[in-house]
């Protein structure tokens, strides 16, 4: 009788219930940033200048804006370089200064004297890429473009042209 009554406590005690329990974080989602930019002058020039002297100078500005949604570093190249005279290259005398206006994402910017340039040296010596900012998304720059025909130019320059394109690049 005592072994029946200790296998009918064991029984008792070994299938005892147990509690549980569980929870559940549905509906994760993931989605890749995108990193794209606008460009008010895309696939045109940003300044054209014909006819020019010695000492003569022309300006032009260009708006780049972040319009995607992560962060990016900007970047300016100059590349296509094309000169119509080899031996009197005139990209060697047109003295060029980029110019970063600053971040006007809301309102109209103005370029001042106390803006940093980005680049100044001549179009032909414009060889490597120029470090321009971090811009946040949505962030837009203005930049302008100062050309000067170096007033050195002699008449081996007459008749001269220059061409050349700037790639604008950003990287996240």
């Amino acid at each position: 009788m005592l072994a029946t009554a200790l296998a009918a406590v064991g029984v008792a005690v070994g299938s005892g219930a147990n509690f549980t329990a569980q929870s559940a974080n549905p509906g994760n989602a993931f989605a890749a940033g995108t990193l794209t930019m606008s460009n008010s002058k895309d696939a045109a020039a940003i300044l054209t200048a014909s006819n020019m002297k010695p000492g003569d100078t022309a300006t032009g500005t260009v708006d780049i804006q972040n319009t995607g949604s992560l962060a990016g570093t900007f970047t300016l190249t100059r590349s296509a370089l094309n000169d119509s005279d080899n031996v009197n290259p005139m990209s060697q005398k047109l003295n060029l200064v980029v110019k970063d206006c600053g971040d006007f994402s809301a309102g109209t910017p103005t370029c001042d004297a106390a803006d940093p340039n980005k680049y100044s040296g001549t179009l032909a010596a414009m060889t490597s890429t120029v470090a321009l900012s971090s811009y946040a998304a949505n962030e837009k720059h203005r930049y302008e473009f100062t050309v000067t025909f170096d007033s050195s130019a002699d008449n081996a320059y007459q008749g001269d042209s220059s061409t050349a394109t700037f790639q604008w690049n950003a990287t996240q």
